[in-house]
């Protein structure tokens, strides 16, 4: 990969890695951090790396990033996220948006991320579990069982009104 074709990847890909990992972590400082630990990964292996894979190796890189750092939080905070959703804590949502947010950050890890590269970064399957290192029938599973919670939780009228 050439210096013009790396600033054009940085140019082109940057804000949807940005917002894959904002959208999973909810954190600007982090994110940034997170895409710009990518693309330094990406710089160091410039020559290994085509531009037509960048793509590819800059969302995997991404999240392999995203997912070591939330280890650690977790190993420096030694708790774990309760799972359990309570549907009657609030009522006082203003937009549909919100709840939806809302309800997508409490999904666990693997079906947020996965989640989010179908719906909001549009990739197939295949691509997602390239990125995920998963199968693409797991990729398909985690995607329908967070729809089906996803449903379930803004499907409650107590959440939307």
């Amino acid at each position: 990969m050439t210096i013009k074709e790396y600033n054009n990847t940085v140019d082109v890909f940057a804000d949807g890695i940005f917002r894959f990992i904002l959208k999973s972590l909810g954190e600007e400082e982090s994110s940034n951090d997170i895409v710009q630990e990518a693309f330094l990964r990406l710089w160091d292996k410039r020559q290994n790396v085509g531009f037509k894979k960048a793509k590819a190796y800059l969302f995997t890189t991404a999240y392999h990033i995203m997912i070591d750092m939330i280890r650690k939080e977790k190993n420096k905070k030694k708790y774990v996220e309760n799972a359990d959703f309570d549907r009657h804590t609030r009522n006082d949502f203003s937009d549909l948006s919100e709840i939806l947010n809302k309800a997508v950050a409490r999904l666990p890890e693997i079906q947020r991320t996965v989640v989010m590269l179908r719906d909001y970064e549009g990739y197939s399957y295949q691509e997602i579990g390239e990125i995920t290192k998963l199968n693409e029938s797991q990729v398909k599973v985690y995607i329908y069982r967070a729809r089906k919670v996803l449903k379930q939780y803004i499907g409650s009228m107590d959440v939307v009104i």
